[in-house]
């Protein structure tokens, strides 16, 4: 018994100390695990607190996955969708085409959505209906400014309504008014356009995305005074007034899906037996009824809204119809659209004369990825095709300029090897000054010694003060005639189409590499032969009010175009000219025209560019000019820079006091651009920071100022916290605690043991 107890009693105390030491353990296990979480909390902290700022500062444009971000109270919800379906119907010389935009709303808020999209430079809007549910409500033609206020008291009393305004020619805006938590309302428009003819090829171009302008700071100042008679005042200037409406939040491919899901469908019934038809960027099928028509889809279904749809289409013959003749009887008038092909000269018995080709490439950001490789290879095309006659000079542009000779040089093997290093080691970088590289191609050095004097400008015309180029060239053309090269797969056609037109000379488009020995070729035939000049129209018993008003030169392949208001369709038209030094003319029977959709239309609309044309010449005052535009546009009801069409359903939708929502849809970055050629490096540069690139092989550098900044490029969350430094605090602390937790264990093994 005594044994028993000694034994039991000393097992008493070390069970207690064990009792001790695991308690012991456990506090500090528990100690550890709070430091621990009170350092992870700290730190995640600093990243909670950056990613509520980032979320914050999202912009409409700054998308995830296709989808659009609103922001409230510091928190983004998911906001406005948009799709596109695009139908086209074309009608021998002229095309309907129907661009229906769905805006879905999955957000639980009432919402006003706004949307930049291109549309075709020579197009009539005429067409606006809004459909909501099974209600559709059709648009009206209205003054610019009384359209918007019908719109916004619309928008201001909660009813649905819908907006279409011209912001260029070949830029629209859509806005949307009081489109309700998961509601889809369909806009649609309709408009007119002609088919494009060159040689024996027809196409159609259909613009997708508007590529993101560069729109140069304000030089030219207008003053206003006071009127106090103290004679200060201010003084404003914007080479582009409209900069922000013309300038959509562009999604970075890198970080965000494409939007705007689009599918398209062409009805070609071309009027005479169809040979090959290709789409040149996009993936068809393509349906066969009969010999003459042709329903082409797009074989991948919808596609990213990011590059120009073009579609082209031959005879089955050899040759191309060379005339076309189709009437329109509306109201009191008939309309008159006339395709004439003239024949080409044959040159075998003549000398071409020599030419001073001054060639002009834009290198800058815009033209980054695939645009930038195309317009060198078109321009390395194009100087292997010199003749040793021949004198050139090389300009290259961005938001600096060099002119390669000091004036054109001749063409001999030396000077041409010179221009090709040089081209060879352009890069794409900086803004786009279009116009002080417009105006040095224009400077004549050389005066008129018997050359022929012709400018090729290769370029993606992303720039917004289209109308300070025009100037330039009228201003300076003189005997220099402009060619104009569209580069990639969004070019501003509007640009490059009036530029050639008040260059006189032509216009022709690259989308592709595959198409640079083709088109450069097809460019060249029209520079090495002579063009279609003196040309006149005369009708002979109608009066008619023909458009343009001043015919242009036609270029070898090119169809001179006219449209005519008649008085009666009478008679027949006589068209004559020169080609080369020979006389030239036809006579066209009025009773053989076939009938014709939407020739007034067009009339309308060519009569309008015409006026636009006479602005700029200082032909018409803008007063003048406007009054004109306005005429018409009311007239024939289609949408112009001082018109728009305007839809209201007269039902209110939005409930009193329910708040509304300011949604700018973004767009996709057009195919085979570089994003940070155009907005500047990602974030971990600063503008100031960009390197210096030399544009010249010669490896000069050139002065340069700094990129202005594009609105909602890159927003970047204000991070520089200290989230790091607290993340590094609590790691620390972490290994202090295990070191306190190793110490205090091994102190408690050691007075055990003692």
């Amino acid at each position: 018994m005594n044994a028993y107890d000694t034994a039991d009693s000393d097992d008493h105390p070390l069970l207690s100390r064990l009792i001790k030491v695991g308690l012991f353990l456990l506090a500090q296990g528990i100690a550890v695990m709070l430091v621990a979480f009170l350092a992870l909390l700290v730190s995640f902290g600093a990243s909670w607190s950056a990613t509520t700022e980032q979320a914050s500062l999202l912009q409409p444009g700054e998308a995830r996955s296709g989808s659009l971000l609103l922001k409230e109270d510091g928190a983004t919800t998911e906001a406005i969708r948009l799709g596109t379906d695009i139908d086209i119907t074309v009608s021998g010389p002229t095309l309907r085409a129907r661009v229906t935009q769905a805006f879905r709303n999955p957000s639980k808020d009432w919402v006003e959505a706004t949307y930049v999209y291109p549309l075709a430079a020579g197009g009539a809007v005429d067409t606006l209906k809004m459909v909501i549910g099974d209600r559709v409500i059709v648009g009206d033609i209205k003054e610019r400014q009384q359209a918007r206020v019908i719109y916004e008291e619309a928008r201001r009393t909660g009813q649905k309504a819908a907006l279409t305004e011209q912001e260029r020619p070949n830029i629209f805006t859509n806005s949307v008014a009081n489109i309700g938590p998961g509601e889809t309302v369909l806009v649609q428009i309709e408009y007119q356009e002609p088919v494009r003819q060159v040689g024996n090829e027809y196409s159609l171009r259909l613009p997708l995305v508007v590529g993101p302008r560069y729109n140069p700071a304000p030089i030219i100042q207008s003053v206003d005074f006071r009127k106090d008679g103290s004679g200060w005042g201010a003084a404003t200037s914007d080479p582009v007034p409209d900069r922000e409406r013309i300038s959509p939040p562009v999604l970075d491919p890198a970080k965000h899906a494409p939007v705007n899901p689009t599918s398209i469908t062409v009805r070609l019934q071309a009027g005479f037996a169809l040979g090959e038809v290709t789409s040149h960027h996009h993936n068809v099928k393509t349906e066969s009824p009969d010999n003459m028509t042709r329903v082409v889809t797009l074989a991948d279904g919808a596609v990213p809204a990011d590059r120009d749809f073009e579609l082209t289409w031959k005879p089955a013959a050899e040759n191309a119809p060379s005339v076309g003749l189709f009437r329109e009887h509306l109201g009191d008038a008939d309309y008159l659209l006339a395709f004439v092909t003239p024949p080409s000269a044959e040159q075998a018995a003549q000398k071409p004369l020599p030419r001073e080709v001054v060639f002009v490439i834009d290198n800058s950001g815009s033209m980054g990825g695939t645009s930038i490789v195309q317009a060198k290879a078109s321009l390395l095309y194009a100087l292997g095709r010199l003749q040793p006659n021949d004198r050139f000079n090389v300009i290259r542009f961005d938001d600096t300029m060099d002119v390669l000779f000091p004036a054109s040089v001749p063409a001999d093997a030396a000077h041409v090897g010179e221009a090709t290093s040089f081209v060879g080691a352009l890069q794409a970088r900086g803004g786009t000054e279009m116009v002080p590289a417009m105006r040095a191609a224009l400077t004549d050095r050389l005066g008129d010694t018997g050359m022929v004097r012709q400018v090729v400008f290769l370029t993606d015309g992303a720039i917004g003060n289209e109308q300070q180029l025009f100037d330039a060239i009228t201003t300076m053309r003189g005997r220099s005639r402009v060619f104009m090269v569209g580069i990639g797969s969004a070019p501003n056609t509007y640009l490059m189409t009036r530029a050639a037109e008040l260059g006189r000379g032509a216009f022709t488009h690259i989308g592709s590499t595959e198409q640079v020995e083709e088109r450069m070729r097809g460019l060249f035939a029209k520079l090495e032969n002579p063009a279609v000049t003196g040309l006149t129209a005369r009708f002979s018993e109608a009066n008619a009010d023909v458009t343009p008003a001043i015919i242009p030169d036609v270029y070898r392949d090119e169809p001179l175009v006219l449209a005519a208001r008649l008085d009666k369709l009478a008679g027949s038209l006589e068209i004559k000219g020169r080609v080369g030094d020979r006389p030239w003319s036809v006579t066209l029977p009025l009773q053989n025209a076939a009938e014709g959709k939407g020739l007034s239309k067009l009339w309308a609309r060519r009569k309008i560019a015409d006026a636009e044309v006479a602005r700029t010449l200082r032909e018409m005052t803008p007063e003048a000019s406007d009054k004109a535009i306005l005429a018409l546009a009311l007239d024939h009801q289609i949408v112009t820079r001082l018109t728009s069409l305007v839809a209201v359903d007269k039902t209110p939708s939005r409930p009193e006091g329910e708040p509304l929502k300011l949604s700018e849809l973004p767009i996709n970055l057009p195919a085979g651009w570089d994003f940070e050629k155009v907005f500047g490096e990602r974030p971990h540069l600063t503008p100031t920071q960009l390197h210096e690139r030399h544009a010249d092989a010669r490896n000069q550098p050139a002065t340069r100022r700094p990129m202005p900044a594009a609105p909602d490029a890159i927003r970047l969350p204000k991070t520089a916290t200290s989230a790091e430094l607290k993340m590094i605090a609590g790691f620390i602390l972490i290994v202090l605690a295990l070191i306190l937790f190793v110490f205090n264990r091994r102190r408690t093994l050691l007075t055990d043991a003692a």
